[in-house]
Parts: structure tokens; sequence; C-alpha cells
């Protein structure tokens, strides 16, 4: 299964608008996506689930995919983490 580990710099971390962004974009893929930020897993399709990670900012996420579509939905997700969720530096 394809993972990638990415570290979240934005101020509010993976809360709110950035994890309703983050959710909307897993959403937009067939593979089932789970992020974990260290002991804690969670479908990355599930806002809630999301939230209940705590990623704030420094967190340093894994994000796995399974799936036809598994390496294009880690490069978008991977895109969305590295644009500060659209947010500027």
């Amino acid at each position: 299964m394809p993972q990638i580990q990415l570290d979240i710099d934005n101020e509010v971390g993976l809360h709110a608008r950035p994890a309703a962004l983050f959710v909307q974009a897993a959403n937009k893929f067939q593979s089932s996506i789970t992020v974990q930020n260290g002991e804690t897993l969670a479908d990355a399709k599930s806002i809630l689930e999301v939230l209940t990670l705590g990623a704030g900012k420094g967190a340093s996420i894994v994000i796995r995919a399974e799936g036809e579509d598994a390496a294009q939905a880690l490069q978008a997700l991977q895109e969305l983490i590295a644009g500060n969720f659209g947010e500027g530096a």
C-alpha cells in the first residue's frame, strides 16, 4: 500500500477549514485512504475522524491509499498540504 509522510505547517493544523478541504480532496478518489497522526488512525474521507486526529501545526502525518487511483490520491493530498491548503505561506 503506497504511503507518504507529510508535515502540517499551517497555523491551525488539520482542523476546521483545512480538514474540510482535505476530506473533500480525498472523496474525489475511489481508493481507500487513511491518515495517521501518532497512534491515531482515521478514514481520510470522514471529517469527524480527521478532526479526531488532533494534527496541529508541526504534526507529521502518514497518508496511505489503496486502490486503482491511489498514486493520484496521494499526489493530490500532498499538493494540498504543500500548498498550505490554499492559505499562502
